[in-house]
């Protein structure tokens, strides 16, 4: 139910207590005949969508307004979503969200319509092509082992894999393991229904997501690695009750599929029969393959696997006998924005991903930076045309063996539609992600620098992969930081320091985070005053934009300069003159760099930063960057920039402190002020800084710095929760959440506590002041609380329908025509029945009892029957409310 088309009630007339001015409704937009599929069923609150609601990757959660009340569980059907609240009432201003966007309603256009668009041209050929299948044959088959029993998750998940692994192949070969993402489990293979029973019921069956990757699968094979995907439907089936959406449980299941590789590698006689026809595997040579949560999941494998989780919550428990040499993910979450720093990645984010569509999988790069030494290359890939579901076959229609869809949500959109050019065919994205699955293990695994101008920012194509177009830029690797946007960096000419995240639009990089998969949000954290870029507006060319780093950045033995720049989505090509100022005061001109605006529909995430490159020129140092716009008008956002080197350094990868978050459920109390320590636990030793976060359920909240100690194991985390005897209809949940700044890694990244309210229910009453009036007067109703709310109470939704036993109903000329139109923004004329206009929602704040519904009844002075306008309860299972009317 949208506020903006329920808060049309009639004439509302609030009391505080007793005798406080009355308060007038706004002016209100039609009403709409039904409540937006929403309604209260024995506590749960649910909401009924008109079409599927695919379950994928993203957390589907219920919104009242800007307040999170969690995360629903959804039907058989995949039509209804229902959450328990405990509460018999609906609230206000609700909404149904996921990966940033609307499921309840229309989404709202990010960007301006586009005039045209175009396909970004073809990138140069790269010297070596990764798509170009090897010289061995293959072999396939599968294993299961029985199910496992994993922390959080009440019931078993599978151990299934489907192996494709090189023949002929000498020596121990390298493992690459995949990992699909969150779809759903079970179905029915003699119709097209859905089951969410796990495990799945009689008649039912699991859905083969695992199986979605074989073309990568052959085509690594065929170069030699042994390939093995595993399943993970029970974690799907259970995850969505989980805080941080089954990170690790995915972690668990990956490294327990890892060491029974590591065991086999020992000792064979006992493996199944696909592990004994595969080469030996060598573990020191690991790469990671994750598609969705799944990319979520191998991250946090990879964190495990060098700093391990607390022996009390891990599912796979016993020392790595592995070594994770790097990451691919496909439109990955990322929830805990904790990527693993000192293990490269290369992330895939998909244009037209319509599941994870603020494409957060960003943050696997631009989190990283500062964190450790830099030496790991943390690559992205912008895959114009693509959607999040086509990696997978089996999560394409015609393709797989259950039913599934394309998860893009406008098919008219013209670059992610249907009809769209631009729109990769299924066929073609799945090669694509092939090619760049191979590129990534090719670079991490085997060392192989050629394949890296695919994916560094160099501006280089894999001809196997075409028509795809894919772009690239990176961090890390041989690269020197010159400018990190911090509040230390100073701004001339018409730039400006911008929040990437901010309530503040007058702050902020973007009026809404949702235009740049760069300006991701944590969880409920509205506000994050450490996370800066650069905005430049200009009117006129040849306007100098400045950036001067808090000190000069030594280039040391940097080849050129790396600029990660962006502008708005269909920009035309826009041309930058690049120079840097040392700190002798020389100005050097550095050359010219030109960007053109990614596709966008009105609904994509088109601000994503394009590497550029200038040479250095004989500079030694930045002391100042400056860019100068040729073209007359512009915006563009200045991401970072760095001294950039060909070559792929060893990351080196260390163990750094882990930092975990507990939480804990409490009881709301009668009086005073109770103050729980919240423990964030340190393993590690040595010594780093994060940020910490206490969110309240509405986003507000307090954020800080934190620097761990040497040898400092536990950092409390006050929260304060205040006692009374005012009931509260809505939960409340505090998050404390950990994110690192430097020097360390987080695991569970988010504490809870959950306030459980422990003051009785107000008794909520309607009852009639004035049900049967003569014309000239008005109809009244007076809804009344025993006892104020704690917060807002507006969960009372009432609409006007025909009388069922057929007596003659009031009509839009029968009220106060100034009355109508002032309420509901219609005219009397032409005549209809009200119970076309009439909706009352009456709204409470905090401390307010009463609301008064009234209707005044205009004296015609024609002689009729007896008129009724009968008032029916939506939300609560109570009997009508009649209002009669006589000459």
């Amino acid at each position: 139910m949208r506020r903006t088309l329920l808060t049309i009630a009639v004439s509302v007339v609030l009391v505080a207590g007793s005798g406080v001015p009355a308060w007038s409704a706004p002016t209100p937009t039609p009403a709409p005949t039904s409540v937006d599929g929403w309604s209260v069923e024995d506590g749960r609150l649910t909401w009924r969508s008109e079409r599927p609601v695919p379950i994928g990757d993203a957390v589907v959660e219920f919104w009242s307004g800007d307040r999170l009340l969690g995360r629903p569980a959804t039907d058989s059907d995949q039509r209804t979503l229902r959450l328990e609240t405990g509460s018999g009432t609906l609230p206000a201003d609700l909404s149904v969200r996921a990966g940033g966007r609307r499921l309840d309603a229309p989404p709202a256009a990010r960007n301006a319509a586009p005039a045209r668009v175009t396909d970004p041209a073809p990138l140069p050929p790269n010297a070596v092509d990764p798509g170009v299948k090897g010289p061995y044959r293959t072999v396939r088959g599968s294993y299961e082992l029985p199910g496992v029993t994993l922390p959080r998750l009440p019931e078993p998940v599978e151990m299934l894999a489907e192996v494709v692994a090189p023949q002929g192949a000498p020596g121990k070969r390298p493992l690459a393991l995949f990992l699909h993402g969150r779809h759903l489990w079970c179905y029915a293979p003699d119709g097209a229904e859905f089951e969410l029973d796990w495990p799945c019921a009689a008649g039912s069956v699991p859905v083969p997501s695992h199986l979605g990757y074989l073309e990568a699968q052959e085509l690594l094979a065929s170069q030699g690695y042994i390939t093995v995907s595993i399943a993970a439907n029970g974690i799907n089936a259970q995850d969505n009750a989980v805080d941080e959406a089954g990170a690790d449980a995915r972690s668990a299941l990956v490294r327990r599929h890892l060491a029974l590789w590591a065991g086999w590698a020992g000792d064979r006689a006992g493996a199944p029969p696909i592990v004994r026809s595969s080469p030996v595997a060598d573990l020191d040579r690991v790469f990671l393959m994750g598609h969705s949560r799944g990319g979520e999941g191998v991250n946090r494998a990879a964190i495990d696997s060098l700093t391990p989780p607390p022996a009390a919550s891990d599912g796979a428990p016993g020392a790595a006998r592995w070594t994770i040499r790097g990451l691919l993910l496909i439109g990955p979450t990322l929830f805990g924005q904790n990527p693993a720093a000192d293990v490269p990645s290369v992330t895939i984010l998909p244009g037209c991903d319509g599941d994870v569509a603020d494409l957060q999988g960003q943050l696997f790069a631009d989190a990283t930076r500062g964190v450790s030494k830099g030496r790991a290359l943390h690559s992205v890939l912008y895959a114009v045309g693509a959607n999040h579901n086509f990696f997978n076959t089996e999560w394409t229609p015609g393709q797989s063996a259950a039913p599934s869809t394309d998860d893009w949500f406008l098919p008219e959109d013209p670059v992610c539609g249907t009809a769209s050019p631009i729109r990769l065919a299924a066929a073609d994205q799945q090669t694509m992600g092939a090619v760049y699955i191979a590129a990534a293990a090719r670079l991490f695994v085997d060392g192989d620098d050629r394949v890296r101008p695919l994916l560094d920012g160099s501006g280089r194509r894999a001809p196997s992969a075409d028509p795809a177009r894919v772009l690239s830029h990176a961090v890390g690797g041989n690269r020197t930081p010159v400018v990190l946007p911090d509040e230390a960096v100073r701004t001339g000419g018409g730039a400006r320091l911008c929040d990437q995240v901010s309530r503040d639009e007058a702050a902020a990089c973007l009026s809404s985070p949702l235009g740049s998969p760069h300006f991701a949000t944590f969880r409920l954290l509205f506000d994050e005053p450490d996370r800066r870029a650069v905005r430049y507006d200009w009117t006129a060319a040849g306007t100098p934009m400045t950036v001067t780093p808090p000190s000069p950045a030594r280039l040391g033995d940097a080849r050129e300069l790396a600029l990660r720049l962006a502008v708005p989505g269909n920009a035309p090509a826009t041309t930058f003159g690049v120079s840097a100022v040392d700190s002798s005061g020389r100005t050097t001109a550095l050359g010219d760099v030109t960007l053109t605006g990614l596709p966008a529909g009105e609904f994509g995430t088109p601000v994503w930063a394009q590497e550029v490159r200038v040479p250095r020129k004989g500079v030694r140092d930045v002391a100042q960057l400056i860019l100068t716009p040729r073209a007359a008008t512009g915006t563009a956002w200045l991401i970072d920039a760095w001294g950039w080197a060909p070559g792929t350094p060893d990351p080196r990868p260390v163990a750094l402190p882990r930092v975990d978050i507990a939480g804990l459920v409490v009881t709301e109390g009668d009086t005073g002020e109770k103050t729980y320590q919240i423990p964030v636990s340190i393993t590690g030793g040595t010594q780093g800084r994060m940020r910490l976060s206490v969110v309240q359920p509405n986003g507000d909240g307090v954020t800080w710095d934190a620097t761990v100690a040497p040898g400092q194991d536990r950092i409390d985390v006050p929260v304060t929760v205040r006692g009374d005897t005012v009931w509260n209809h809505q939960p409340e949940r505090i998050e404390v959440l950990a994110k690192a700044e430097s020097g360390l890694v987080i695991g569970d990244y988010v504490g809870t506590v959950d306030v459980r309210n422990d003051d009785p229910a107000a008794e909520v009453s309607v009852d009639p002041v004035a049900d049967r009036v003569t014309e000239g007067d008005a109809l009244t109703w007076r809804l009344t609380l025993s006892a104020p709310s704690e917060s807002r109470y507006d969960e009372i939704v009432l609409v006007a329908m025909p009388p069922a036993d057929g007596t003659p109903e009031l009509s839009t000329t029968d009220v106060d025509p100034r009355w109508l139109l002032d309420t509901f923004g219609v005219p009397a004329e032409p005549s209809r029945p009200l119970s076309q206009v009439v909706y009352w929602w009456p709204s409470l704040e905090p401390g307010q009892v009463t609301a008064e519904l009234r209707i005044p009844i205009v004296a015609d002075g024609v002689a009729e029957p007896e008129e009724r306008v009968d008032l029916h309860f939506v939300t609560v299972d109570r009997p009508p409310l009649s209002g009669t009317v006589t000459d």
